[in-house]
């Protein structure tokens, strides 16, 4: 296993237990109905990918490269998401099936969709949340090409 996936997996690990225990916060506080406080998961989500990148910049030195920092910062944010969607169906389907049928009464009156569309929709916004950042992240870490100017 080289650096990029070692680091990618200790930093992804740690972002999905960021993530659960946020979540755990908000619903020992009563506020995890509130799909506002949800936005707090990008930033945990930023935090993680922002921290890989610069600590695998750091240990790779010159040998840095914009795609191999690219799929770490990838990595890293999927294993996060798949470890945080696989906490969220064992929380939904067997811990507090009574919030899943809440969110989907709140969230999808009008449709007949099962608690499966809760993991889905966790899945694609920590998937496409993790590739912008990543692409974000990537133009402050990326070696850079340009020329100096003489003056």
């Amino acid at each position: 296993m080289n650096a990029s996936a070692k680091i990618s997996i200790k930093y992804g690990l740690l972002t999905a237990i960021s993530l659960i225990i946020y979540f755990v916060i908000l619903k020992i506080l009563g506020w995890h109905t509130n799909p506002f406080l949800r936005l707090f998961n990008g930033v945990i989500m930023a935090f993680g990918i922002y921290s890989v990148l610069k600590q695998y910049k750091l240990i790779s030195g010159t040998t840095f490269t914009y795609i191999n920092g690219f799929k770490t910062g990838l990595l890293t944010g999927f294993l996060a998401t798949f470890v945080f969607a696989i906490f969220m169906a064992i929380y939904f389907f067997h811990l507090d099936v009574e919030f899943m049928n809440t969110l989907l009464k709140e969230w999808f009156y009008d449709y007949n969709h099962g608690g499966g569309i809760l993991i889905f929709i966790i899945l694609i916004e920590g998937l496409s949340s993790t590739t912008i950042l990543t692409l974000t992240f990537m133009q402050i870490f990326k070696n850079s090409k340009n020329v100096p100017q003489n003056n």
